[in-house]
């Protein structure tokens, strides 16, 4: 089975991605809006969509930069829920249309996704992936350059 979605306990990934919004608090908008935009260029080289999830308890007022979209997809829970109980829910239901991956360091979030037939990651291990993943577009896009200018700065033969 394809992997239908990665699912993101956002504020645990935050904690472990230090180089995000350096001085900025981890539950600032700030911070939530820098992990969205690797995030966005995470889908973007690989076209994996993602679901990230926000405990809205710790959100702090103010209209995001950032808008959710179908790709990228930016959930808060609601008074009474966590991001963990949407975590497990959507993993439950997208497991019908393929492997769902669940990004978090909550060990028990983990071993729950793992009995509902998910794969599971730590934050580090994903973000390794992430930077590994931007990485090898950057070159991919450095090759292409390169043989676009070589194609046309070839002298036409006579």
């Amino acid at each position: 089975m394809a992997l239908a979605r990665i699912l993101i306990d956002g504020y645990s990934l935050l904690h472990h991605w230090l180089e995000l919004a350096p001085g900025a608090p981890r539950h600032s908008e700030s911070a939530r809006d820098e992990l969205i935009h690797w995030l966005t260029r995470y889908y973007d080289a690989t076209g994996t969509p993602i679901s990230v999830f926000f405990d809205g308890a710790n959100t702090s007022p103010g209209k995001s930069a950032v808008e959710s979209t179908p790709q990228v997809e930016i959930l808060y829970s609601r008074a009474g829920q966590t991001a963990d109980q949407m975590i497990e829910r959507t993993a439950h239901r997208f497991a019908a249309f393929g492997e769902v991956l669940v990004v978090t360091d909550d060990q028990a979030e983990r071993e729950t996704v793992r009995a509902l037939g998910g794969m599971t990651s730590s934050c580090p291990n994903f973000i390794r992936t992430v930077e590994q993943a931007l990485a090898e577009l950057q070159e991919d896009i450095r090759n292409l350059n390169r043989r676009e200018r070589f194609q046309f700065s070839r002298s036409p033969l006579s």
